[in-house]
């Protein structure tokens, strides 16, 4: 759920980032090379990206590596994204962010995943599960709409045993079921690649989150990008559905002298509609 009261001071800087990162296909395709090369470039702007939150000290950084929905790409580009998966999680750079007090952990559905991708995932949360600096979540096979019914479905199993009444669930229940329950709701989300739309990412989590843009492909996205996502965001005006303190400022300084009669041909109705705002 947001947390509005953070909030309520300037967005000098978000304390959570979620990141879609879109266009490592095309942009191998863009510099002649296949695919797996894409990828790998694309796990190097990771790289980069977390070691550039950390610096800014930037308290949650959530990244959208494989959705659900990436499963019906081709065979071969789906055994490459695993192999790279678990490639990346046996490098130096694992103990780098450790020895930062990074902490590392997944979300999504892990029971495609091979045993030894799943040994080596549950190694990295083992090894920096006591670290308390930035947290670093990796969403993998994962997608909005699975986590909400897996929420369900742990609530629908709660009602079936009579711990819960059916009637007394409240958004909040979800809340302690849903992936990244505990932690802050996104304040930004960054998407690469040109492409409009959240993607079945975090759907429960980014009711009120500020979505950014860019036409950057994922792999040249860097700390000059991040920083242009983090300028723009600062300049946001956070309202979750109600008035900023200033938008009640500037509410407060306008004329409150009443109007007066302005003789204009036509039916006062209608210029009385057209004077008030309650116009068509």
């Amino acid at each position: 759920m947001p947390d509005k009261d953070s909030n309520k001071q300037q967005n000098s800087q978000p304390r959570h980032v979620a990141v879609i990162m879109d266009g490592n296909n095309r942009w191998a395709k863009a510099h002649g090379l296949g695919g797996s090369a894409g990828h790998r470039a694309g796990a190097e702007a990771a790289r980069e990206l977390v070691f550039s939150c950390a610096d800014r000290q930037i308290e949650y950084l959530t990244l959208f590596a494989f959705s659900s929905e990436n499963w019906l790409r081709p065979n071969k580009e789906v055994k490459g994204l695993m192999a790279l998966f678990l490639s990346v999680l046996r490098r130096k750079e694992i103990r780098q962010m450790h020895e930062r007090n990074v902490r590392l952990q997944f979300i999504g559905n892990r029971d495609s995943f091979a045993p030894r991708l799943l040994k080596n995932m549950l190694e990295v949360e083992q090894l920096t599960c006591h670290n308390t600096g930035m947290v670093v979540t990796v969403a993998a096979d994962y997608g909005g709409q699975w986590d909400i019914s897996q929420a369900c479905r742990a609530l629908a199993e709660q009602a079936r045993l009579g711990l819960i009444n059916p009637a007394d669930i409240t958004t909040e229940h979800v809340q302690q079921h849903i992936s990244l329950g505990q932690a802050p709701a996104p304040d930004l989300c960054i998407r690469t690649g040109g492409e409009r739309r959240i993607s079945n990412f975090l759907l429960w989590q980014m009711a009120y989150t500020e979505l950014y843009f860019t036409d950057c492909y994922w792999p040249d996205f860097n700390d000059a990008t991040l920083q242009l996502a983090l300028d723009d965001f600062s300049q946001r005006k956070r309202r979750y559905g109600g008035h900023s303190e200033s938008d009640e400022l500037t509410l407060s300084h306008e004329p409150t002298s009443p109007i007066r009669p302005v003789p204009i041909a036509g039916k006062s109705s209608d210029v009385l509609a057209s004077l008030s705002g309650n116009g068509v």
